[in-house]
């Protein structure tokens, strides 16, 4: 594969990520103001509990419509922020909702209570018989609990990705369901044409995100790529590299260090959507992904069949050299993780050390790749062997093995326990976070 030289970054560069997570920020904060304004405007109800149930259902749509911004997949906060922490914030983000909603349901269920003859329960009930849209957004309310008690810790590591995945498909239904009620009974969607166009565009922007990053994007490129298989490559016993050609790749828009989410249409596998990291940097004539057999997904790319049609969603991930602040770089890999590092180092420039940790010499995937490559670049290539205890990657052995490790970028990818522990070792090391670079490939929505 031909390499791919990034160009030098300024020293005084301002960083993709800042520029991208400012902008999110200020976004959010515009409109918050807007809403805001839009409900002074409105007018308040004589009941204080009533106006703050209002503002609580204003602040939650608009943390609704941010939510859809955020799991949309656009390629320029993608690229910029990573799909990591994105579905973090979109966490977050969530709960923020989730509660933002019970408050909005409970100060306007006590507020019209206290000036009625029912109790909170009550007159909930009356509110959603007799208020076109409230039991809507009732519905919306206790789809939006189903999917916050999914999402939490203990919830999440007990349910399949399919069954997580499933669930917060109801996300979609439950905010077609708040949108109807926030038309049938919100006071400053209607208090004056100004507010109504407003909340329109709102929910017209977030819609639409996720129309254009999840359905038109990934449809357009796959039609105008044609994606195949060209061949598999066993590396090892349980490690396959698969190449796949297409029509003009070389204006399709993915670096060294991205991943795609791959569908291989055959019979047993066209629903299952896999993240994988390209292994080579991309030439424009063809993409390259390797996989080790954990699951019946990954596994199962051994018998893929040449010719194979694919479905691609991407490219996703903002682990590239676009986020790099210094001239030299160090390259943490562990285990299969070396895929996004091999690629990174064939378009990296400035000098590069390599740190690849494994079990043993017959686990280093794509290691002679990597030998090569360094010989060709002049960077250094130290493959670390042994069992996970004692830790090889500690700050004293990391600071021998790269003595100026605080005046580099740091690209790191592996197995969360050794990247927990890398990432450690590099605080101690006084290593600035600005310069380290790293992506978990979680998947938000």
């Amino acid at each position: 594969m031909t390499t791919v030289q990034s160009p030098p970054v300024p020293p005084t560069a301002i960083r993709p990520k800042v520029v991208a997570r400012t902008g999110l920020y200020a976004v959010l904060a515009v409109n918050a103001a807007v809403v805001t304004l839009f409900a002074v405007q409105a007018g308040f109800a004589s009941n204080a509990l009533v106006v703050i149930g209002r503002f609580a259902g204003l602040y939650g749509a608009l943390l609704m419509a941010f939510q859809l911004l955020l799991v949309a997949r656009l390629p320029w906060l993608d690229r910029r922020i990573g799909m990591d922490r994105l579905t973090n914030w979109h966490r977050w983000t969530g709960f923020g909702l989730l509660w933002t909603l019970v408050g909005h349901v409970v100060f306007i269920a006590f507020g019209y209570a206290e000036s009625s003859s029912m109790n909170p329960v009550s007159q909930l009930v009356d509110l959603a018989e007799t208020v076109e849209g409230v039991l809507r957004a009732t519905v919306a309310l206790v789809l939006i609990l189903v999917v916050g008690g999914a999402s939490a810790r203990w919830a999440r590591r007990r349910l399949a990705y399919e069954t997580w995945h499933f669930v917060h498909l109801y996300t979609y239904v439950a905010v077609v369901l708040a949108f109807t009620h926030q038309v049938a009974v919100g006071t400053t969607f209607t208090a004056s044409s100004a507010a109504t166009a407003y909340w329109y565009a709102v929910w017209g922007v977030a819609l639409g995100s996720v129309v254009l990053g999840r359905a038109v994007l990934p449809l357009w490129r796959n039609w105008r790529h044609q994606l195949r298989v060209e061949k598999v490559v066993p590396e090892s016993d349980n490690v396959v590299s698969v190449y796949i050609t297409g029509r003009d790749l070389d204006r399709l828009p993915a670096r060294a260090g991205q991943f795609f989410l791959w569908r291989f249409l055959t019979k047993d596998r066209w629903w299952q959507a896999n993240p994988f990291s390209l292994s080579a940097a991309p030439d424009g004539t063809r993409l390259r992904l390797t996989a080790k057999a954990a699951g019946d997904g990954s596994a199962g790319l051994r018998h893929l069949k040449p010719g194979t049609r694919v479905f691609a969603e991407g490219p996703y991930g903002a682990f590239t050299t676009m986020h790099r602040t210094r001239p030299e770089s160090l390259l943490i890999a562990g285990g299969v993780g070396v895929t996004p590092i091999r690629a990174l180092l064939e378009e990296i420039d400035g000098h590069a050390v390599v740190v690849y940790r494994v079990g043993g010499e017959r686990d280093a995937v794509l290691y002679d790749e990597l030998r090569d490559l360094a010989v060709a670049k002049g960077a250094e290539l130290h493959l670390v062997t042994g069992p996970p205890v004692p830790d090889r990657l500690a700050p004293r052995e990391l600071a021998a093995l790269v003595p100026d490790i605080a005046e580099r970028d740091v690209f790191l990818c592996g197995p969360p326990p050794m990247m927990n522990a890398v990432l450690g070792s590099l605080r101690e090391l006084d290593v600035p976070r600005t310069q380290i670079h790293f992506e978990r490939f979680s998947l938000a929505g």
